[in-house]
């Protein structure tokens, strides 16, 4: 089932990254109207010419209000790239700042994170983003969250699109395809309450979206994780300041669980 008729103006976090400017303009492709959240004003107009920009900072709850204002939908592509503290701040901090200047408004949401979100064997990695997964879901809002393999590491061939649970999958994507994918989930009613690993392989693009998206199971009703990830992060075992952020959340948008 189609929810497109229910969404027409979309926030897009992250909108002059590589992967942010490919989701405007997928945006525009599907009769959207998105408004990109940017801290410079001048090199986003330069990058999104003829895009209603409005200024904010993932870091600055307060400065978040006027652009989530009177949205249906928000694509969130922000990423910070860096050391654990930024994650902490940027992946993390942005998402429960964003649901925080919701102020119980409902919006769908689709949240793009990373195809090893929840690998705690992976050198380097970090849980943040699975966290910032926990927090939308703990919201009790529409959504789809996204986890896209090694961007750009798909051949031109390999435009077939896998869609895999569990945290397992691994293999490249390329941007335009997560993009796409991100957009299309915020359209496509077989997409609500879904998480899923992203990559591509050899053959041609699909085109049921509904088709594709309804042989994913859904989340659990009241988890804070995806339906097969691995039970390595227990909530309980969490430091204080994550579990607060869970429960603040919940009573924000009044979820249960």
């Amino acid at each position: 089932m189609s929810q497109k008729q229910s969404i027409t103006d979309v926030l897009l976090v992250g909108a002059t990254g590589s992967i942010g400017r490919l989701a405007v303009a997928a945006a525009r492709q599907h009769g959207l109207r998105p408004r990109a959240l940017v801290r410079d004003l001048r090199r986003a107009e330069q990058l999104l010419p003829g895009i209603e920009l409005v200024r904010g900072d993932l870091e600055d709850p307060a400065s978040l209000r006027g652009a989530v204002s009177a949205v249906d939908a928000i694509v969130l592509t922000h990423g910070s790239g860096g050391d654990p503290d930024t994650r902490r701040r940027v992946d993390y901090g942005g998402v429960r700042n964003l649901l925080q200047a919701l102020d119980g408004a409902r919006p769908r949401v689709a949240l793009m994170t990373s195809i090893y979100a929840t690998r705690s064997d992976i050198p380097g990695n970090s849980p943040w983003k699975r966290r910032s997964e926990r927090l939308l879901r703990a919201s009790g809002l529409p959504y789809t969250i996204v986890r896209p393999g090694w961007f750009d590491h798909a051949g031109p061939a390999q435009r077939r699109l896998v869609l895999e649970q569990g945290g397992t999958a691994d293999g490249g994507i390329a941007r335009d395809q997560i993009a796409e994918t991100l957009v299309r989930s915020l359209l496509t009613g077989t997409a609500l309450g879904k998480t899923f690993e992203l990559i591509a392989t050899e053959g041609e693009e699909q085109s049921d979206w509904a088709g594709l998206f309804d042989t994913l199971k859904n989340d659990a009703s009241g988890s804070v994780d995806g339906v097969l990830d691995p039970a390595d992060l227990p909530v309980e075992a969490e430091p204080q300041a994550v579990r607060a952020d869970l429960d603040a959340v919940r009573a924000l948008h009044g979820a249960d669980g």
